[in-house]
């Protein structure tokens, strides 16, 4: 299951990534927000975090206007290694050499065909594990 997250400014992209990604077959919680009114990323972004941190989502995706809002809130958490992309190649880097478990994009600043492409890429990409999973390792505040 992906935990899926937005403010007001991803609202509309948000509903719309939901709808592909269910007819891609894959199972979707949507954490808001519920409309296109302003509102703030934090109130959504702390209750994916914790979704992904509890396990109850495999991995989560979340849209602000920059998304960096959003990034900075879901990084607060010690088990969330949430990636910001705006394009395909990002998207996947961010899962190979990050291992991402949230994936931002700035819903602003690229088209909804970008979303998918991005979104695309980060599912189909695979973690390398290597020296990338001893830089992860370093990462928690101990």
């Amino acid at each position: 299951m992906i935990g899926i997250c937005s403010d007001h400014a991803g609202y509309d992209y948000k509903q719309k990534l939901i709808a592909y990604l269910e007819a891609k077959n894959y199972k979707v919680k949507d954490f808001g927000s519920h409309s296109a009114e302003s509102m703030d990323y934090p109130d959504v972004a702390h209750p994916l975090a914790d979704a992904v941190e509890k396990g109850e989502v495999e991995n989560g995706i979340a849209m602000c206007g920059t998304g960096n809002g959003m990034a900075i809130t879901l990084n607060k958490h010690q088990g969330i290694r949430a990636g910001l992309a705006w394009n395909e190649e990002i998207g996947k880097l961010v899962k190979q050499h990050n291992n991402a478990n949230v994936l931002v994009m700035p819903a602003r600043f690229i088209p909804f065909d970008q979303v998918c492409r991005i979104t695309d890429a980060w599912l189909e990409a695979e973690f390398e594990g290597g020296r990338h999973q001893r830089r992860i390792e370093k990462i928690p505040v101990r």
